[in-house]
């Protein structure tokens, strides 16, 4: 547990903004009082959801993308601490852990050079050495009880999540994903476009649902893969939001039927949303309010074990709007 950093009395004060007569969601979360038998603290704790950060965009830079994921955490953080406190959010449900931190690889990552075929090489080790950690933590978080929410870094985490979920309750695991692309691609060392096919090699995914496929990038090899692989189906934004061949909603509770009779996890991918600042903006995706209908919708089953919000790259002008995003979406899943 050496990445992980915890979120403390004095951070948690210094980043909540107090008003007279307002009580914020960050004044009634729980946290950790130390690092050590984080296992027996948790199963002690009476709260429901454990959120936690990963600060990392190597998955990304593997991946030839663009970085910038490994500061969704930072900007997400301040601004659900200091949502408002009331029957709604239910704060008392909630422990905010902390954040992985990979502040060390980062550095080594930000000298490569991503044309260099060593550099990606070494890149997609350091990915395989986040697995570890990731899965890690989300094993122990599940095997408490609880449900983890995870925030930040590249797509390739959900090979953690999925692991760690795996390992904890020993048997495979579902995953929904709204994403514009498949993330099932080749086994050519770990990266953000692989996660789920090495989890499905490794025998660690069981079913899995992707939603809403953006037809003009994904490649004929995928859409021959994903058609190939009976634990896999699919739709596309297109079908949905352009053609209008499908409905959002219909295609929703087909997606549930295909992942649910076992315990499945929720990925949100932010490149799938309009406009949001992420590592492959996209300016035709789903819009928030679905994106938002669609977390509330999947977390309602008994069988939602985790939720992971990913690939958000907040610049400067955009921090705060990442920030109430995400917000947005941990919290539709707190209530869902």
């Amino acid at each position: 547990m050496d990445k992980l950093i915890l979120l403390d009395n004095s951070t948690r004060n210094k980043l909540i903004s107090k008003r007279s007569g307002e009580s914020k969601f960050g004044q009634h979360v729980k946290l950790l009082s130390g690092i050590s038998n984080i296992y027996e603290q948790l199963l002690n704790l009476d709260v429901e959801y454990v959120i936690f950060g990963i600060q990392e965009d190597i998955g990304v830079f593997a991946n030839y993308g663009n970085p910038g994921t490994s500061k969704a955490w930072d900007a997400t953080l301040k601004i659900l601490l200091n949502i408002q406190s009331n029957q709604y959010t239910k704060a008392k449900k909630v422990l905010v852990l902390g954040h992985l931190d990979f502040g060390e690889e980062l550095e080594e990552v930000s000298k490569f050079n991503s044309k260099d075929r060593n550099h990606i090489k070494r890149a997609r080790q350091l990915v395989k050495s986040i697995d570890k950690h990731v899965a890690f933590l989300v094993n122990i978080i599940v095997s408490a009880g609880k449900k983890p929410i995870i925030v930040g870094g590249g797509h390739n985490n959900a090979y953690g999540n999925i692991k760690g979920t795996a390992l904890a309750l020993n048997e495979t695991v579902s995953a929904i994903n709204l994403d514009a692309h498949s993330d099932f691609r080749p086994e050519e060392g770990r990266h953000s476009g692989n996660g789920f096919s090495y989890a499905y090699a490794e025998g660690f995914l069981n079913k899995y649902f992707v939603f809403g496929l953006h037809e003009n990038y994904t490649s004929e090899k995928t859409i021959s893969t994903l058609n190939l692989v009976k634990a896999v189906k699919f739709n596309t934004f297109e079908s949905i939001e352009i053609r209008r061949e499908k409905k959002f909603r219909k295609e929703m509770e087909t997606a549930l039927s295909h992942i649910s009779k076992g315990a499945f996890g929720i990925e949100i991918d932010c490149d799938a949303i309009t406009n949001v600042p992420s590592s492959a903006m996209t300016p035709s995706g789903f819009s928030v309010k679905k994106a938002r209908k669609f977390v509330n919708f999947f977390g309602a089953h008994d069988n939602a074990k985790y939720l992971h919000i990913c690939e958000a790259s907040p610049k400067k002008k955009s921090k705060k709007q990442i920030g109430k995003l995400i917000t947005y979406l941990i919290i539709d899943f707190i209530k869902a």
